[in-house]
């Protein structure tokens, strides 16, 4: 039931609003009229975005509740709204109503009791807001597949009605990467027109005609001359087991999730990372460019050969090759940028005219004619096949030798995957196609090699008077035995043969001509397809952002989103090659960058299946991860068979390319199996090390920090990541305190902020915050909870309660007993001091007091200047200060009001980043004057140990008797030696026990004033009564009995104070205070009588388990 004010007006459905909602659930109001005529106006998004709100309040006694909803109706694709529909009311997550919803299918209606496309889907007999599984909440992005719906969240069903939703941006995380975000903005504009290859045009032609180069033409003869047929089978077959495996380890790379664009790229950075994807990316691209320079060649030079024959040579030989593949490169490149339909038509009409020379030939060679025979050719004979069975290698050659020159005709398998971003169903195409291809080009390369050793000698003399007259017996080889001699051959000369004669194959066929035009396709189908490649496989690295500065060949026009500005780029790159018409050089370096990529492939295959992840089940099952490390091995054992040294030189363009993207760290997340891998790892040596028992040479100090928000006490952060950086675990623990009900939404979202925060930073430590209704619950839940296995927590962290005397005793009550439940735990304490104070979060509260926070307000910009540029400890790394300030100032950018501060709050800045600097020449003073198991002393030692505090020399001050001082310092002195402990002095002080000045006792007197219970002043039932009101107060016989003690921390205040108020940090024994004897009062007035008015202080108390041994 609706109210009657939020009706329609008689005769008008309600429409669709236009907000943000995706249940399409609108709050009843006054305006829903106005706002439905003006959302049918407008039109109604198909996928609304996301629900404000899920749920409704019934209706009570006519009137409105609070939170009530009214369904709006679905409009059809016409904008009207839909048959049938009205208005209902819906109790929980169940909605009754006998209307019809509207698809995001098409705007069909459903009156099934099944599942169906709309967005409240009809499920097992009624409607309700928990959707059934549908293949639209999977989706990443809208531009490739489809519309992203999002499914209703967790806290949209299981929150109270009467709390708002959490807003989230993606259900189970799924928060786009930039790169990602970038390519779902790049969704062509008309859908309809985009041009999509199917798995025959798309791939299969593709990589057909790459594999068919000229190879086949003007090498493979001359390769069976050299190697003979046996051999020459060997060496196609390797090649085709190299790359059968790279085709089956891109069938289950291919196979595993949708593919875009990007070819080899996409499937190596989505596999192993953008470390790999990003080096192997680029030089993939380039060899690509690159190759086609090399194709042209090869064409300019056939075509410059013609010309010569027929003295019609335009200037000289080179120049000649220079002007043809200009002019060649200038036409495929207009066949490019015309789009891919025009060039998938030119590809067509290249394989139509290669597949006739191919037939061409062997037609030809089962026709014999006697003028072919002077020239070594004759029909298939048993004799030339014998004969050419085995090798006959020449000058230099080596089998090797030989099999480098024919691999680069087998690098074409990746032709159709590199256009991935145009295929129909990539993953259906790309094993499809790459496998037949390879079956096919195999067979047809096994086929010509095998039928031109059988019907063509090797040597010939082309004569037609070198014949046999008479007896044959004495005849040893095939020639004499078919009745020619071509014995003068042995010594050099001969132009004809498989040997001597590269056009050999043209003689064979029955029309020479079509040869040529074979050699022709084949070479501008293979340039054709390398500058289509290349662009394609650049445009999706630089999408990716992982290269900042080639951002702008990212852009893409029309409705194929053509990489226009990578083919005028590839263009240009082709165009210096070609003008420099000698690519003996740079030919080996392409195989090999070539060979690089299918070795990152089939590693890509072994590394996923290794890492095991519960992502990897590509739908491509014949493959085996053995079976491609070992490809990927063969893969490099070829690199190095081709050229060694072109090998070299690829991996370290590689190795130098890995560098440097690992080192910019780009912001993205693919879900490598690299981090499949790790996360493995870093589980299986988390088991083992619990199967091992702590030992004190493997001691580190392991802190849980107490630091709130870990940016709002940057000393505290710094200094104690300056002792357990490569060195321990630092969990930074922060309770959220508060009497309103917790949000586990916001705490989860500030740990994935916060934790990303500290990795820009480079600080190596861990972000863990809970709910709790004080800081000592809190701190009891991090210190039973916090860590895993070995890798838990041993040190509590704090930094001291400068200003314990403002607020509630409670709180310092508290404070102590949490200290209190540490000792209790077996944890060591570290307690830190600075006088100007740690926290610095009042500041940034300040700052943003002046301005209007954004309800979507991620990072703080926060930064210090305090007369030159200091970087910040705010949530957004990249902030910076503006310089040539007179004074400290937070500033939000150049352009905002600056927010003047406090003398006090100046020094605390300032105070807040001197343990981020290096420090200068002085002294770290240690006073050890209880032994607590050693970590006083290790902390100041793991200090000293870093860049930022080796000039600090660490100075060993011990408690001792007047008459034993030199014996006590030479005892210290040996300890220390024996623990491998450097220090400059060690200084005894005899004097301890000596009572304090009197103004510093009476001092002291003032400050615990106010704590003390005073029982002596009234009835002994109302002082026992206030002491369990308020057991921090301290009682007379307290004092007395631990007077001593105080006088203690009274009295080392003033040493202090005498011998280190100069040096840069002092660590210090921390008092202890019996639990349940001493009171907070009075122990907090210990821990300020004994650390005021110093420098840095941190006060130390280890658990008392050794933590440093001087046995080996």
């Amino acid at each position: 039931m609706s109210d009657p004010s939020s009706s329609p007006p008689p005769g008008q459905k309600p429409a669709l609003k236009s907000t943000q909602s995706r249940f399409q659930v609108a709050p009843v109001a006054d305006s829903a009229s106005a706002s439905a005529a003006a959302a049918s106006a407008s039109g109604a998004p198909r996928t609304p975005p996301r629900s404000r709100s899920s749920s409704a309040g019934t209706a009570a006694g006519g009137e409105e509740a609070k939170g009530r909803f009214r369904v709006v109706n679905f409009l059809d694709p016409s904008g009207a709204p839909a048959e049938g529909a009205s208005d209902f009311a819906f109790n929980g997550d169940t909605v009754r109503s006998e209307a019809s919803l509207h698809s995001s299918t098409g705007g069909l209606s459903h009156f099934s009791d099944t599942h169906s496309s709309t967005y409240y889907l009809r499920t097992f007999g009624h409607n309700t807001i928990d959707a059934v599984p549908n293949i639209d909440f999977y989706r990443q992005t809208e531009a490739p597949l489809g519309e992203k719906l999002i499914r209703p969240s967790l806290s949209e069903l299981h929150d109270e009605l009467d709390k708002e939703p959490f807003d989230e941006g993606f259900a189970n995380g799924e928060e786009l990467a930039a790169a990602e975000e970038a390519a779902a903005k790049v969704v062509p504009e008309s859908k309809g027109g985009t041009v999509k290859f199917g798995w025959i045009k798309g791939v299969l032609i593709r990589c057909m005609l790459n594999i068919w180069g000229v190879m086949l033409f003007i090498r493979m003869s001359w390769i069976v001359g050299q190697a003979g047929i046996a051999l020459s089978c060997g060496i196609i077959l390797m090649a085709v087991l190299v790359t059968t495996i790279t085709g089956l380890s891109t069938s289950a790379i291919a196979t595993n999730g949708f593919v875009r664009g990007g070819g080899a790229y996409y499937l190596i950075s989505r596999s192993l990372g953008p470390e790999f994807g990003g080096s192997i990316g680029l030089i993939f691209a380039f060899a690509n460019a690159v190759a086609v320079a090399m194709y042209v060649v090869g064409f300019a030079e056939t075509v410059v050969e013609l010309l010569d024959s027929v003295d019609a040579l335009m200037t000289d030989e080179i120049n000649d090759i220079r002007i043809v593949g200009t002019l060649t490169i200038i036409l495929l490149l207009g066949i490019s940028v015309a789009g891919m339909e025009w060039e998938a038509k030119a590809q067509i009409v290249l394989l139509i005219i290669l597949v006739a020379a191919i037939f061409n030939y062997f037609i030809g060679s089962f026709i014999p004619m006697e003028s072919k025979e002077p020239k070594g050719v004759f029909g298939y004979n048993v004799a030339i096949m014998l004969e050419n069975m085995g090798p006959d290698f020449r000058d230099e050659e080596t089998f090797f030798s030989v099999f480098a020159i024919f691999f680069p005709a087998a690098t074409g398998i990746l032709a159709g995957a590199n256009i991935s971003g145009d295929l129909l169903d990539p993953q259906s195409a790309i094993p499809k196609g790459t496998l037949l291809a390879i079956l096919i080009t195999g067979v047809v390369y096994i086929a010509v090699a095998v039928s031109n050793g059988s019907c063509i000698l090797r040597d010939a003399t082309g004569d037609d008077n070198d014949t046999i007259i008479g007896s044959l017996e004495n005849c040893t080889d095939a020639a004499c035995t078919l009745g020619y001699d071509f014995s003068i051959c042995k010594e050099g000369g001969c132009k004809y043969g498989l040997i001597n004669d590269f056009q050999v194959m043209s003689l064979v066929s029955v029309f020479g001509p079509l040869i040529t035009a074979g050699i022709f396709s084949a070479t501008l189908s293979s340039a054709l397809a390398s500058l289509v490649s290349a662009p394609k496989v650049f445009q999706a690295l630089c999408k990716d952002n992982i290269y900042p500065g080639l951002r702008i060949f990212a852009k893409g026009y029309g409705k194929n989103n053509e990489p226009l500005r990578g083919y005028v780029l590839t263009f240009f790159i082709g165009l210096a090659f070609i003008l420099i018409a000698e690519l003996n050089i740079i030919a080996p370096i392409i195989s090999n960058f070539f060979l690089a990529s299918y070795a990152l492939i089939n590693f890509s295959v072994f590394h996923a299946s290794l890492a095991n992840s519960p992502g990897w089940r590509p739908s491509f099952k014949y493959y085996n991860k053995w079976v491609s490390l070992a490809g990927a091995v063969l893969c490099c054992v070829v690199m190095f068979v081709i050229n060694w040294w072109a090998a070299l030189l690829t991996n370290v363009i590689v190795l130098a390319l890995y560098i440097y993207v690992s080192y910019k760290k780009p912001d993205v997340n693919w879900g490598s199996s690299t981090q499949a891998l790790m996360y493995n790892q870093a589980l299986s040596h988390s088991l083992h090390l619990t199967g091992v028992e702590d030992h004190i040479k493997n001691f580190r100090p392991q802190c849980l920090v107490m630091i709130g928000y870990p940016n709002a006490r940057p000393a505290l952060l710094h200094l104690v990541h300056a002792f357990t950086k490569n060195v321990g675990l630092m969990i930074c623990g922060h309770v959220r305190m508060g009497s309103r009900r917790p949000n586990h939404k916001e705490i989860m979202n500030d740990q994935i902020r916060y934790q990303r925060w500290l990795l820009k930073k480079r600080i190596k430590a861990f972000y863990s915050p809970v709910f709790a209704e004080d800081l000592r619950q809190g701190a009891q839940y991090l210190l039973q909870a916090a860590g895993l296995g070995r890798l838990k927590p041993n040190t509590l962290v704090f930094g001291f309660k400068n200003n314990w005397r403002d607020g509630e005793m409670r709180d310092v009550e508290t404070y102590i007993n949490t200290i209190h439940d540490a000792f209790d735990l077996q944890y060591g304490v570290v307690i830190i001091r600075l006088k100007e104070g740690l926290d610095i979060s009042h500041i940034q509260d300040e700052f943003l007091s002046s301005y209007e926070k954004a309800p979507g307000m991620k990072e703080l910009l926060v930064a210090i200047s305090i007369g030159k540029e200091i970087d910040s400890d705010s949530l957004k790394p990249s902030s910076k200060a503006t310089s040539g300030q007179s004074s400290p100032l937070i500033i939000r950018d150049t352009k905002s009001p600056s927010v003047q501060l406090s003398s006090a709050d100046e020094k605390l800045l300032a105070a807040s980043q001197q343990f981020k600097k290096k420090q200068c020449k002085g002294t770290i003073d240690v006073w050890w004057l209880f032994d607590d198991g050693g970590l006083t002393l290790l902390i100041p030692y793991l200090l000293t140990n870093k860049k930022k505090w080796k000039d600090c020399k660490i100075r060993v001050f011990i408690g001792g008797k007047i008459n034993r001082i030199d014996h006590d310092r030479r005892a210290m002195a040996a300890l220390l030696s024996k623990f491998r402990i450097d220090f400059s002095d060690i200084t005894v002080l005899g004097d301890v026990n000596v009572k304090p000045e009197k103004h510093n006792k009476e001092r002291f007197d003032e400050m615990i004033e106010p704590y003390r219970l005073k029982e002596e002043d009234m009835e002994q039932e109302a002082a026992e009564r206030l002491k369990a009101e308020e057991p921090w107060r301290i009682t007379d016989n307290e004092l007395e009995l631990y007077k001593a003690k105080t006088n203690r921390q009274i009295r080392l205040n003033e040493l202090l104070k005498e011998h280190s108020s100069t040096a840069n940090l002092i660590v210090m024994s921390m008092p202890l205070a019996r639990k349940g004897t001493v009171s907070s009062a009075l122990y907090m007035c210990w821990l300020e009588a004994l650390s005021k008015d110093l420098p840095p202080i941190l006060l130390v108390r280890g658990n008392h388990q050794s933590v440093l041994t001087f046995y080996s």
